[in-house]
Parts: structure tokens; sequence; C-alpha cells
């Protein structure tokens, strides 16, 4: 069965690749790309933006219409590759017509009000759509992806920073008394296409920002239940994100039972790839869907080293992947 598909915000570069990953799916139809009544883009053909989209899709991009009940009357599954604010008041409409909703934003990923006053600034009006999100966070939250009409996909930096630590955590491997430290690396592309002088291209240096009150912190900490110190810096490169993280390991655990602790989680994972030795690099993931990991241990502590792109596993092609898991074909299908 075919599915029509729709992407809003899809100037953006998360967009972008969505649209990409769509138009090859052959359980998907992309039936449309929208973007803001306002912006600038509007009737403008994607390609037109993204020149590598040229006879991949050369769809425009539409103007969202005021009333949007015909357009999710007409739609299965929407992507929203949107601010918070604006997927926090799309998001039920197009539930409410029956549609399957995978949000890229942040408005659904903590069941928590008081997370979105304090780290987005704004109050939640739908506390039972925040109850009933699913987490997508494809490797760990599968069954329950199959069973939501919602899904929140999982930030960026909180996809390879679990990734990386859940499996260690689940098996009672690490000393939480010491508490993880993440330390992760974002390419531009993470800042979002809109024009800004802190991440233009040729002013970024390498620098930390949003010390100690980045809102990815407590959506890595809830979801991992667990307290971290995370530290995002920025990069002068276009895309990917390396996490190096440390912590302490509890007496007497050895890197068999590390190795044997990320084979029992990603043994069958095909989209995260686990390194027998050495440490992963950015060159090996971007433009690619997977999240590589790699770790060395030393008196005691460990230090992980994780890779992503960050539009695609850290964004496009994680939401693709858990649409595919809800609708019960190959994870991996459209992203290659």
């Amino acid at each position: 069965m075919i599915q029509k598909a729709i992407v809003v915000g899809a100037s953006g570069y998360t967009g972008a690749e969505l649209a990409q990953i769509l138009t090859r799916h052959p359980h998907f139809e992309l039936a449309g790309l929208y973007v803001s009544s306002q912006s600038a883009d509007a009737n403008k053909a994607i390609s037109s933006l993204y020149p590598q989209l040229r006879r991949v899709c050369d769809l425009p991009l539409q103007p969202l219409p005021e009333d949007l009940s015909l357009l999710a009357n007409d739609t299965d599954v929407v992507f929203l590759a949107t601010a918070h604010e604006v997927s926090h008041n799309l998001a039920p409409i197009f539930l409410q017509q029956g549609c399957q909703v995978f949000d890229l934003s942040g408005a659904f990923r903590v069941n928590n009000a008081e997370f979105y006053r304090e780290y987005y600034g704004f109050e939640h009006q739908y506390l039972a759509l925040l109850e009933q999100a699913v987490y997508g966070l494809a490797e760990w939250n599968a069954k329950q992806i199959e069973e939501t009409d919602l899904v929140a996909v999982a930030g960026c930096y909180p996809t390879v920073s679990q990734l990386s630590l859940k499996p260690l955590i689940e098996n009672n491997l690490l000393d939480l008394n010491q508490l993880p430290i993440i330390n992760a690396v974002s390419g531009v592309s993470g800042a979002g296409r809109k024009a800004n002088l802190t991440s233009s291209f040729c002013e970024v240096s390498l620098n930390a920002y949003g010390v100690f009150n980045h809102r990815h912190q407590p959506e890595i900490s809830t979801h991992l239940g667990t307290e971290v110190i995370f530290t995002p810096h920025l990069g002068n490169f276009k895309r990917g994100i390396l996490a190096t993280i440390t912590a302490k390991l509890k007496a007497g655990v050895t890197n068999e039972q590390i190795h044997a602790a990320y084979q029992q989680y990603y043994g069958q994972s095909p989209l995260v790839r686990v390194y027998e030795s050495g440490l992963p690099s950015i060159k090996a993931v971007e433009f690619t869907p997977y999240c590589d990991i790699g770790f060395a241990t030393k008196n005691g502590h460990i230090i992980i080293v994780g890779a992503e792109d960050n539009l695609l596993k850290g964004a496009a092609a994680q939401a693709v992947q858990c649409a595919n898991i809800r609708f019960g074909y190959n994870e991996t299908l459209g992203l290659f």
C-alpha cells in the first residue's frame, strides 16, 4: 500500500533530505512540500534551492494553506521539519484528521510541561499528546513506535549521545556517581539554513555554546534516566556530529563486557555500527544514515566516541526509519 506523505518546513536542510529520501521510497508517495505562507521560498521548486535535487525532486514549495483540513484529509503521513512552536500547533490538527505525524522538532519529546516553560520558553497546550507521543529513538523504542500516531523524533545531539551510553547504563556497567560528560561538536548545518552571523561559515571557529543550559541536556537526561553534563560545540564544517563521552566504569568491568553490551543491543541494528577497534570520525558517517560508536578504556574510565550525520541519522533518516517501523517496512527502506 502506498502512503501519501508530505513534508512541512521543506525548505530547510532537513526538509531537503526528507524530500530526497521520500522520493526514492517505494512505499511513500511524496505528495507535497510545504513552507510557511510568509516564506521567501514559497512557490519555488525545491531543486532551485538545492541543485542536487534536480531531476530527483522538482516539486514546488507550496505555501501551507490556512485551512489544513482538506490537506490533512488527503494525507497519510506528515513529516514536520518545523520550529517547535509550529509543530506544537500543527501536529494536533493532522492527528485529528487521522494522519501519522513524525515531528522532528522538540515539541513533544519530553512528557513534562515544565521542561517547555524552562527550555523552550512557551506553555505547552497539549499535555495529553505529550503523554501519547513516543520518543523516536528508533533502536530503543521500536515496539512503541509501531503502535503510535505521533513520533517525536529524537534530537541530533541526543541521538548520538544516547545510542553511545544506553547499552552501558542498561547493563549497569557505569558508576553514575560520577556523571557522564558529553562533549559534542556539530557542523554548521545544525544551526539551520537561515542566515545568522554566529553560524556563518566564515565566522565560526570552534566554540562551546549553551553551557549548562542547552535544551538537549534535559532531553538526554530524561531518556537516559540519569543526569549528564552536556556541552555542545559548533565547528567550522558543514555537517556531522562527533560526541566524545567520558564516564566512570564500575569496578572490575572489562572491555569484553562492554563489547557484549553493545552487541546485545545493536548486533541486529542495521544503522548502528560498533567498532571492534579504533574510533569513529565524521568522515565515516557523513551523507549516511549510520551512527558509529567506538570506545577506549583506562584506569577505570571509558571514553566513548560516537559519530553521525546530524541531518540524516540525527534528523531525516531517523524520521523515515521511525516511519518504516510504524508501517511494518524494513527500517532502512529508502535510506540508501
